[in-house]
Parts: structure tokens; C-alpha cells; sequence
């Protein structure tokens, strides 16, 4: 376990959690951010990635875990995304729709950015939502987060607009 709240851990993903992955990748609504939903072979790499990243630099999306069930019901970590020009520390989650309207991803991501502050000794993380995920923007917002850019993405062949959402220590 890497981060545990009130409700919630979030520990490392592992190769074991391809069908529970499934269930928030594979899902339409969930994934209209990304232009829809991943097949199974794009499910296996975003798995390895976050893998891959928690070797390279000791944190990634992490799975997030009900207490109560022990049921992995999202993902929610930190990883390096770019924007303009440089490396910034994101904090990025995703929740089966099951389990949106109940305060998990908020408490997940204000671990995260608590986590970032104080053990990765972070000045500032950040937030990157497209501009139509109304909800991750109020996330980001009840983080103590503000707006402070905006930027395109080229994904699948669209260009995305996304607002970039930071707070400071």
C-alpha cells in the first residue's frame, strides 16, 4: 500500500488487475475523454506503462481500493506529462462509472497531491483535463487547484483542447 484514506487505499497496480482495468477503460462513458473506449490490446499497454513507470520513477496511476470490498474501483497517481516544453508532475484519475458521484476521486487525488508535496518533496502539481470533462475540472478545482493554461492535444487523430489545473505547496 502506498497511500490510504479514509475510505480508500492505492497501491501499485499489477498484471492482476487487467480485468478490473478493463471495466473503466473498456467503458464508453467513462473513457469519451479519450474518443472511446480502449480495446484490449491498448488496455495491456497502459497497464505496462504504469508498471514501467513505477521502476523509472517510483510512482504511476495507482490502483485505488475500496476498503470496504477490497474491490479495485479506479486508478488515481502521479505521472510526468508535458506541457509547454517541460516535465510537470500531473495527478490523473480515472473511476469505474459505477462509483462517480461518492467523493472517491476527490479523495484520492488530495492524497496525491498531499503525497507529491510531502514525500516527492514537489513545488507544484498539476492537473490536465480536456476542456469537455466537466467533472475532473471540479476535481481538480476541490484540490485547491487552479486554471492556469490551455493547450491542444493531438489524439486519434483529433485535436483536443485541455485546460491545465495547478496548485503550489
Amino acid at each position: 500500500m502506498i497511500i490510504e484514506t479514509k475510505r480508500l487505499y492505492l497501491r501499485e497496480l499489477r498484471l492482476s488487475d487487467m480485468s478490473a482495468l478493463s471495466k473503466i477503460l473498456q467503458d464508453e462513458q467513462t473513457m469519451y475523454a479519450y474518443e472511446g473506449a480502449f480495446d484490449d490490446h491498448e488496455v495491456q499497454n497502459w497497464l505496462e506503462k504504469q508498471i514501467d513507470n513505477y521502476r523509472r520513477d517510483g510512482f504511476g496511476l495507482w490502483a485505488v481500493v475500496l476498503k470496504e470490498t477490497g474491490e479495485m474501483i479506479g486508478q488515481c497517481g502521479l505521472t510526468r506529462q508535458d506541457f509547454s516544453g517541460q516535465q510537470v508532475l500531473e495527478i490523473g484519475y480515472l473511476f469505474q462509472r459505477l462509483f462517480w458521484k461518492n467523493g472517491y476521486a476527490i479523495e484520492a487525488a488530495m492524497a496525491c497531491r498531499d503525497y507529491a508535496f510531502a514525500q516527492l518533496k514537489a513545488d507544484e502539481v498539476f492537473s490536465i483535463i480536456r476542456d469537455t470533462n466537466l467533472a475532473s475540472q471540479k476535481v481538480a478545482k476541490r484540490n485547491g487547484m487552479i486554471r492556469c493554461g490551455k493547450f491542444t492535444k493531438h489524439y486519434r487523430g483529433i485535436d483536443m483542447p485541455h485546460y491545465v489545473y495547478s496548485i503550489r505547496r
